[in-house]
């Protein structure tokens, strides 16, 4: 067994593999760029090396950097993640010609299923059920139409080197088609330096499933199981479970058969997975194969009981399989959501920043393959002791619960120069239901403070009817927020609990002001019963409703609140500046969120629950009538402008000074997160100024252009 490996990567990935090598009583290694030199994975490993500035071209893609970073820590092999030089046969052969040991496929194997062409015709001739398409290299946007139209619409138009929704789109007509093969040709050639796209028949209605394999250097190949990932934004997973409450046992067993016969094909040693797109009718087209270790692995993890990190270091160093297939567990459901530093309600534009507050829900579920649910004793180099992979404490005998594996922590920042995911959520219950709500009970606890994210959108899906059937594909999304995604998308099952919410948190700051020592006597602040709580609209609209507060018991934390037609007995040991309010409501358990001073109000209070917010003022009674008189300040008319709708990097300008412009042309590109974002005019007008330069870092609402 290896001695001290070096992982390849950063963010979440990078810890997770320390954890599982740690646990192995393995040494490790962390690289980092300029940008990443507080980062939890440089914190959590033995040993850290520098590979250079921010941008992952200069740092995280540089082979020959991290080469010369083994060789001077005496690192004996080196774990890629995800992402990054993954799936790079190049990188591969590289390490294993200077002696180092790739944890992960041959780089034959890695060369043969990277290149999306190569390997259609490779899993035709293993016997794989090939979807239709052109499999050759197109040379020009006019071809691509052509074939497209041949093949007929809709087409999937894809990048051979592409991954993780770069280079692909849909294109349902000729225009589609013509700008979609010019981006995915320019989005490929910047992401992967290859800019090869084909084009294949896109299956309407389709689910995407896909097997896990794991193979040694024996020449054993096994699958282990299915994950369901057809909730999918922009082709990006959102929501993955294991198994799949699609496809029956026939289906999983075939599908798991031609993804072994694809791997014995090539002699694949290491963990990969066959991605396959299911029709309703369950029959199954091979996608494509990665190569690698994909981030949706702990929902495999946690059916299994099998650890695939330790797995992948075990078969690399020359260990055989330690199971045959009979051998491998299906116990009962997990779900994984993708907590990504992204605004839903701005058309999921990238949030970049510091995390202000950072508080994962607790973890309680024993790491995968784990005797016990305490840590190894090594310690970090930044002197405390890390959880385990998928948890550090035991609830419901160890088996179910919720891990949460992230890259990141409380006062960390959040880059714009790599991808949004800064964690992921995962829990595992006796059934599908019962994971279901286990995942809105622990999104109800993420608390995120300083950037936004997509928790909201993440309990909306969790809460809609046809996800809960079962019912969907990957075009789910865009059918049920194809207008994007609004505050209102989110309705609330009880929504006069949020009011009482409200009520009562306010009750406990004010209970806490009127007890406050040296009062002068006769004016000490007195408490009523009576409320009014304002819900805060966006449009400066206030909706109002009132709220009795009563039989308030500042030791026990109770309080009776009535408001509408409903009472509530709510009892919580919550404490001022606390960000998550746990307790009871009518005997029944519940947690949700509290922010104070949020917009521009001091007074303001947030509550969160369900993925349903709810901004307000609790005014007593003779308050809100004055508070009615205020007058409303309208905001200022930016209709003129084209302002820039997040932090990140502006690549173009697209016009000049003097210019006509039609609405709907493309006014500027910004890029961030790995992720270009055209902006368009929404208006005709002619162009006045251009108020930012190519190459400018933006911040969020910065004018670009201003029209006349």
């Amino acid at each position: 067994m290896f001695k001290k490996i070096l992982i390849a990567n950063r963010g979440e990935i990078a810890c997770r593999v320390i954890l599982t090598a740690r646990k192995m009583g393995i040494k490790t290694v962390a690289v980092y760029s300029d940008a990443d030199k507080d980062a939890r994975h440089v914190e959590l490993a033995d040993e850290a090396v520098n590979i250079g500035p921010a941008p992952s071209r200069d740092s995280y893609l540089q082979a020959e950097k991290i080469i010369a970073a083994c060789k001077q820590t005496g690192a004996q092999a080196v774990h890629p993640g995800y992402g990054f030089l993954s799936e790079n046969a190049g990188f591969a052969k590289r390490v294993e010609e200077e002696g180092i040991v790739f944890i992960g496929p041959k780089h034959a194997s890695i060369a043969a299923m990277g290149d999306k062409i190569e390997s259609k015709k490779l899993a035709g001739a293993a016997g794989v059920n090939c979807i239709p398409g052109v499999n050759d290299a197109i040379e020009s946007a006019e071809k691509a139409v052509e074939i497209a139209k041949g093949i007929g619409y809709p087409v999937m138009i894809k990048a051979s080197a592409g991954g993780g929704g770069k280079g692909l789109r849909v294109a349902f007509n000729d225009k589609e088609a013509l700008e979609g093969f010019t981006s995915c040709r320019n989005e490929a050639r910047s992401s992967f330096g290859d800019d090869r796209v084909f084009i294949e028949k896109f299956v309407e209605e389709p689910r995407h499933i896909e097997i896990q394999l794991m193979g040694d250097s024996f020449g054993n190949v096994i699958y282990l199981n299915e994950r369901e990932c057809s909730i999918q934004r922009r082709h990006q997973k959102v929501i993955e479970e294991a198994p799949s409450p699609f496809i029956s046992e026939a289906t999983r067993q075939a599908m798991g058969e031609q993804a072994v016969l694809l791997a014995k094909a090539v002699n694949y040693q290491s963990a990969g997975t066959v991605e396959f797109v299911v029709g309703k009718d369950q029959s199954f087209y091979f996608l494509e194969m990665n190569t690698r270790l994909q981030v949706e692995h702990p929902v495999t993890e946690c059916i299994t009981g099998l650890d695939l990190v330790e797995l992948m270091i075990r078969v690399a160093a020359g260990e055989k399989l330690p199971l045959a297939q009979k051998d491998v567990q299906r116990n009962g459901w997990a779900m994984e959501c993708r907590i990504n530093a992204e605004d839903p309600f701005r058309n999921f534009l990238p949030s970049t920043g510091r995390l202000v507050r950072f508080q994962p829900p607790r973890q309680t579920m024993f790491a995968a393959g784990e005797p016990s649910p305490r840590p190894s004793p090594a310690v970090g180099r930044g002197g405390h002791q890390p959880p385990l992979p998928s948890g550090e404490g035991g609830s419901e005998g160890g088996f179910y619960g919720v891990r949460v594996d992230t890259g990141v922590q409380d006062g960390g920042e959040i880059p714009m120069y790599y991808d949004s995911m800064i964690a992921k959520l995962i829990v595992h219950g006796k059934d599908r239901l019962d994971a279901i709500a286990k995942m809105r009970e622990a999104l109800n606890g993420f608390v995120i403070r300083g950037i936004s994210s997509n928790i909201p959108f993440q309990a909306a899906l969790l809460a809609h009817p046809k996800f809960v059937a079962g019912d969907f594909n990957t075009g789910f999304i865009a059918e049920n927020y194809g207008q994007g995604f609004k505050a209102e998308d989110v309705p609330h099952d009880d929504p006069d609990f949020l009011v009482a919410l409200a009520a009562y948190v306010n009750r406990r700051m004010l209970g806490r002001a009127a007890g406050i020592s040296g009062q002068l006597p006769g004016h000490g602040l007195t408490v009523g019963e009576a409320f009014v709580v304002l819900g805060l609209g966006a449009t400066g609209q206030n909706s109002s409703q009132a709220a009795l507060v009563t039989h308030y018991h500042a030791e026990s934390g109770s309080s009776t609140v009535r408001t509408g037609a409903n009472s509530y007995e709510i009892c919580s040991d919550w404490h001022l500046g606390g960000a998550r309010i746990r307790g009871t409501v009518n005997g029944q358990a519940f947690t949700a969120q509290v922010e104070r001073g949020v917009g521009k109000n001091p007074l303001a209070i947030r509550i969160a629950h369900n993925g349903t917010r709810l901004d307000a003022l609790v005014l007593s009674p003779r308050a809100a009538e004055l508070h009615a008189l205020m007058p409303y300040k309208a905001p200022p008319d930016m209709s003129r402008y084209v302002l820039s709708p997040m932090p990140g990097l502006l690549v173009d300008v697209a016009v000049q000074v003097g210019q006509k412009v039609q609405a709907g042309e493309r006014v500027a590109v910004i890029e961030a997160m790995k992720m270009e974002n055209v902006l368009f005019a929404i208006a005709d007008g002619v162009v006045g100024k251009v108020l930012a330069t190519k190459g400018e870092s933006l911040t969020v609402d910065q004018p670009i252009v201003e029209f006349v």
